[in-house]
């Protein structure tokens, strides 16, 4: 009996440390997020991309913390704190391990209630990442900070509860949907609300001609941009090597060594298909289009890295890259103004990735995967555009011409990112 206490115990910890490991990686992707839109502005609304990006993540965790975790999955953190196997007491845990002799353990791997919490909390946050670089450089701070209240603390929690949390939607109906680490859950949702906040606050001042002519603004630092896309790759590897929700056990142990190397093959094929498409269309190698590539590769297999063999994912992935590109230029065509591309790598993709499952997972039908798409979209998209609306109809959400104009690193934080270069030098 002792001995098989110590092996409950040890997989316990594993599985516990696996998970906060993994939650550690995706926290990280914050920094990608910021890198990439830091890299991708101009330099003017540099020091306010990154006051975005750090407040949204210091909100998105405080919020899920009070009610968005309970919206989702039930059971509250921010009061007592959950530190037992997740979803057992300690009455449960004490049952499971007189049980043990005669029930093995088999998959069993449970983790700290709170290893659990702290790997969603971040991926909230990673949701909310998209929305900052799409609305970049023409939005009011205390405007998008006020949507990230929401967003995290109800709208995301929501759609999140009706699919990972298991909960009928509306008591309609039981959703059947199949999304491994979120290319729905939390792209297509970081995404449809950036959508709708870009149609409310319009395009930047010049970026589009009097005649429809679409005119590039260039960011104001590729090196940061290219950073930033390196360290969400890394992260991506806790993103989805993290959603096998353990560690334990020789199966799920080469399940997630498949999540991994999938992973990796996706985004490099998203890369290479993003590269060859730009070649052809722009007779150059533009990097940002590789960029996006890549993350839209890693978007793509993020519904399910564990079931295609590494060719299918590197086509998922490249079939990903190619498609995001097509997707920037013709949101750019309809004016829908998005500095980053995140709308399509998110989004279009996201929408791509969840049907991917379908060439996979013999579990997935093509119903369930349009029921869930659709009921992510809708919701997100609607809530998100009331919400906008008010707090547009309440404080407005953009910025004025002028401060447009000077950025919005002097006129919302009163500081530069590169005063040796900016309006204020000598």
């Amino acid at each position: 009996m002792d001995n098989l206490n110590y092996i409950f115990e040890l997989q316990y910890a594993i599985d516990t440390f696996y998970f906060l490991i993994c939650g550690a990686l995706v926290w990280w992707m914050a920094a990608g997020f910021a890198m990439l839109e830091a890299g991708l502005v101009r330099s003017k609304n540099t020091t306010e991309i990154l006051t975005k990006n750090v407040a949204l993540f210091a909100i998105a965790c405080t919020m899920y913390l009070i009610c968005g975790y309970e919206f989702m999955y039930g059971g509250g953190y921010f009061l007592s704190g959950v530190t037992t196997v997740a979803g057992m007491d300690d009455a449960a845990v004490a049952a499971v391990l007189a049980s043990s002799h005669e029930s093995g353990f088999g998959d069993m791997g449970e983790y700290a209630g709170a290893s659990d919490f702290f790997f969603q909390v971040v991926f909230v946050a990673t949701s909310m990442s998209i929305v900052s670089g799409a609305v970049a450089e023409r939005m009011k701070l205390f405007a998008f900070l006020a949507f990230a209240v929401v967003m995290t603390g109800f709208i995301y929690p929501m759609e999140g509860g009706w699919t990972w949390g298991g909960n009928s939607v509306f008591g309609l109906y039981e959703l059947s949907f199949s999304d491994y680490a979120g290319s729905g859950i939390v792209h297509l949702a970081g995404a449809a609300a950036a959508l709708a906040g870009v149609l409310l606050l319009g395009a930047r001042k010049g970026k589009y001609g009097p005649n429809g002519e679409v005119r590039a603004i260039p960011g104001a630092n590729l090196p940061l941009a290219a950073l930033g896309t390196f360290i969400l790759w890394m992260g991506w590897f806790g993103f989805n090597g993290g959603s096998t929700l353990k560690l334990g056990g020789i199966a799920v142990a080469n399940e997630v060594a498949n999540v991994f190397l999938n992973t990796n093959a996706a985004a490099a094929g998203g890369a290479i298909a993003a590269l060859i498409v730009a070649k052809i269309l722009f007779k150059k190698a533009d990097l940002t289009m590789i960029l996006n590539g890549a993350l839209a590769g890693l978007v793509a297999i993020t519904a399910e890295p564990a079931d295609p063999t590494p060719l299918l994912s590197t086509l998922i992935g490249a079939a990903g890259g190619a498609l995001v590109v097509f997707s920037i230029i013709t949101l750019d065509k309809l004016k829908v103004d998005d500095p980053v591309g995140a709308i399509s790598v998110h989004g279009v993709v996201g929408i791509w990735g969840i049907f991917a499952v379908l060439l996979s997972d013999p579990d997935a039908t093509f119903m369930g995967q349009l029921v869930g798409t659709l009921t992510i979209f809708v919701w997100v998209f609607v809530t998100s555009l009331i919400v906008w609306a008010i707090i547009k109809a309440v404080m407005g959400i953009r910025v004025s011409e002028e401060e447009e104009y000077v950025g919005t690193d002097v006129t919302d934080c009163g500081l530069e990112a590169y005063p040796e270069f900016g309006a204020s030098a000598k």
